[in-house]
């Protein structure tokens, strides 16, 4: 009997340190959606390749120039790849935290990169912060080529490579947070939405 008791008893103290935990994680997702978010730089950026550094002028985007690119084109199959890092700055005076995130990123309100970020991200309260490195790879035939994309990937690409007479480029980024309970992994309900201009200063980290 005494061992049946001191079975229910752990039972019991497993089941309340199990919901505290998840109350914990619940507090700490909710509190990222007052987090104030930024795209701190962008780096390691290639079209078919090519560094987009390269690409300061409207005209520099030619596939004549880039036999890659060209041959890219018409294989439907141009490879964009970057790296951001997303700086996330806690005014509360809650923990913020997360075990792992989804993200989406939006151009001209399309989606253009997925991805998740599978690491364990804690951002102390009054004042503290976070970097999140996010790898970006999409195929980025359909942005140059559709109507709705064209003008807005073209200013994007110049803004990441530097061109000082380039507009401001707006990105959305769209974070979810996941929570742990147990062996299952539970979305955050809905997403976190970041509007970011990106330009010259984002490339340099400033």
């Amino acid at each position: 009997m005494k061992k049946f008791a001191l079975i229910l008893s752990a039972l019991a103290v497993l089941f309340t340190l199990s919901r505290c935990g998840v109350n914990r994680q619940l507090t700490e997702a909710k509190t990222l959606g007052d987090c104030k978010y930024t795209v701190a730089s962008a780096d390691s950026i290639y079209l078919s390749g090519i560094d987009v550094r390269r690409f300061k002028k409207l005209e520099d985007i030619n596939p004549a120039r880039y036999p890659q690119l060209a041959a890219g084109i018409l294989a439907k199959s141009v490879p964009l790849s970057a790296r951001l890092s997303l700086n996330i700055y806690n005014p509360t005076n809650r923990n913020a935290g997360l075990n792992e995130l989804e993200y989406k990123v939006l151009l001209a309100n399309e989606e253009i990169f997925t991805g998740f970020v599978n690491q364990r991200i804690e951002v102390p309260a009054g004042g503290g912060e976070a970097r999140i490195p996010i790898r970006l790879r999409t195929n980025a035939y359909k942005l140059l080529t559709d109507d709705k994309t064209r003008d807005a990937f073209v200013e994007l690409i110049q803004n990441l490579s530097g061109a000082d007479d380039a507009k401001p480029s707006k990105l959305t980024i769209r974070i979810r947070p996941t929570l742990a309970l147990g062996n299952k992994k539970i979305n955050y309900p809905g997403y976190i939405t970041i509007d970011q201009d990106v330009t010259q200063k984002i490339l340099l980290g400033q």
